[in-house]
């Protein structure tokens, strides 16, 4: 399969995503089973996975461009990220209409924040399977 620097990038940042942050949702959801509340606990949780996430974006990005060569980021290229990120933001503005919603209701904060995260980290995975497909099927 004869893939450009750009799609090889986006797989890169869809793995290291999907590595750090679910580990991160599998290790807080367990911390909130037990009934961890304080949102300061979940700092450090967070904090090794956003480095986890950068230590992988930044070994894949190196593996990318060794091998195959890196070729400037074209206007396809641009069209692609643009329309992935077009399509895939309507699922921020669910999940903050969602946190509003339940700061309304009086949730506890630790909710708020993670239901505000999953949000995030959902949207950027379909942003990047929106164009992943948009390489390999066009758009």
């Amino acid at each position: 399969m004869n893939t450009s620097f750009e799609e090889r990038i986006v797989w890169v940042n869809m793995i290291a995503l999907l590595l750090a942050l679910g580990i991160y949702f599998v290790v807080a959801g367990s911390m909130l089973r037990a009934g961890v509340t304080n949102l300061v606990a979940y700092v450090p949780l967070f904090t090794i996975a956003v480095v986890v996430q950068v230590a992988l974006i930044a070994a894949g990005s190196i593996a990318a461009k060794v091998l195959g060569r890196a070729d400037e980021r074209d206007e396809r290229d641009r069209l692609i990220a643009w329309r992935a990120e077009a399509n895939a933001s309507w699922l921020v503005g669910v999940g903050i209409l969602a946190g509003i919603s339940a700061m309304v209701v009086a949730v506890p904060n630790v909710w708020v924040a993670h239901l505000l995260l999953l949000s995030l980290f959902l949207a950027e995975l379909l942003k990047a399977a929106l164009q992943l497909l948009y390489y390999r099927r066009g758009f």
